[in-house]
């Protein structure tokens, strides 16, 4: 039974940074076009997950995360649940790495995860139908969106430390107490 709750929780959590990080990407962001792009925050969220606690987070929340995007807009479903089934599953590889206060492992992962995402959408997108351009959209799409992915994911990062602590110190609370009786 006390198994059930905790994985409840975290996956009531996880569900809860999802929707709220969606929400925000997909409204509050989309106003803030800077340089002709804006901050990838569910990428942040997919690459956080799956670093702090594993390939196992980094899978489900990539894939559902994908889903998500798939369902409001993709134009290929399944495409986005892919590319960030795979991006979750390379950044839980670094687990062993993974330090909360240190913020370079964090934004190395998170930047290269962009620029793979980036150069993946092209192929998918644009590649396949004779769109031939790559040096253009590297230059004016795909940097300027890492660059601006970074610096609003030092921010989410951080929120994501501080909720997952806090997840994990009511875990520990409530093994204290169970134990005490």
């Amino acid at each position: 039974m006390k198994d059930y709750k905790i994985y409840l929780r975290r996956i009531l959590v996880v569900a809860l940074v999802i929707f709220v990080c969606f929400l925000l990407q997909t409204s509050v962001f989309s106003r803030y076009i800077l340089g002709g792009v804006t901050p990838n925050i569910l990428l942040c969220v997919v690459s956080t997950y799956g670093f702090m606690k594993g390939r196992r987070y980094g899978i489900l929340t990539g894939f559902s995360v994908g889903i998500l995007l798939d369902i409001y807009s993709g134009a290929y479903f399944g495409m986005y649940a892919l590319i960030y089934l795979y991006i979750g599953f390379l950044n839980g590889l670094f687990k062993k790495q993974f330090f909360g206060d240190d913020l370079r492992l964090p934004m190395i992962l998170i930047g290269t995860s962009d620029f793979i995402y980036g150069i993946i959408s092209y192929l998918t997108l644009y590649f396949i139908r004779g769109r031939y351009e790559l040096g253009f959209y590297v230059t004016n799409i795909i940097l300027p969106e890492v660059v601006y992915t970074l610096l609003v994911s030092i921010f989410v990062y951080y929120i994501i430390l501080h909720i997952n602590n806090w997840v994990e110190n009511l875990e520990k609370k409530g093994s204290d107490r169970i134990g005490t009786y």
